[in-house]
Formats: structure tokens, C-alpha cells, sequence
């Protein structure tokens, strides 16, 4: 997740951001996900160009696949070259995003300035 959406506020109410970062938090916490944040002094990435979400199944037959919105509608992606860059991008922003454990800490900041 880029930095700018922990710096955007969302409503005049603080509440609601800090509700926002106490549940991105509790899923931080969790076995199966892993948040990173893609901070500002890390530069520009290749993923800033268009959010995508990457799925991965536990059915071998089901392949990845990788969905982008966009403001009328989503595109679901599921050929393999397709979905090659978008791991390939994948890698690079996790390579140069805030470890796990330094996200917990940045939301954890961020929830405690508000």
C-alpha cells in the first residue's frame, strides 16, 4: 500500500481514519497477509502507474489471476503473461516496501498521531 493513504485524510472526524488503521492493523496481524507500505523516501515504483490486486488459489486447475479497477468497471486478468509482469512488479514493490514488521510500526505511528 502507498504512503499517500495513510497521509490522505479521510473525513474531518479522526475517528474514521483511526478505525481504518486499527482494522489494517488487526489484519496486519493475521497468518495469511502480508502488508507492506511503500514509503515516499522509497521513490517512485512501477506500481504507481495502476493499483492491482493479485489472487492466488488453492485449487491447482484455478490460475492467477489479477484484477484492476478502474473508475466505470475492472479488468480480470488471468493470461499468463499478463500475470507474469504483474508478479514481476509485484516483487520489485515488495522488495522495496517497509518490511512487514516496520508497517505494523508506521500504522501503528500514524494511529497514534491522529
Amino acid at each position: 500500500m502507498d504512503e499517500t493513504v495513510l497521509r490522505r485524510p479521510v473525513s474531518v472526524d479522526a475517528a474514521v481514519m483511526a478505525e481504518q488503521l486499527d482494522k489494517l492493523l488487526e489484519f496486519a496481524e493475521r497468518d495469511r497477509i502480508t502488508l507492506q507500505v511503500s514509503e515516499f523516501a522509497a521513490g517512485p515504483h512501477p506500481g504507481t502507474s495502476a493499483p492491482f490486486s493479485l489472487f492466488r488459489f488453492g485449487e491447482p486447475e484455478l490460475p492467477d489471476m489479477v484484477v484492476t479497477e478502474y473508475l466505470t468497471g475492472a479488468l480480470y486478468l488471468d493470461d499468463r503473461k499478463e500475470v507474469s509482469a504483474h508478479l514481476e512488479v509485484l516483487d520489485h514493490m515488495t522488495t522495496h516496501a517497509a518490511s512487514a514488521e516496520h508497517t505494523r510500526q508506521i500504522l501503528r505511528d500514524t494511529r497514534d498521531g491522529l
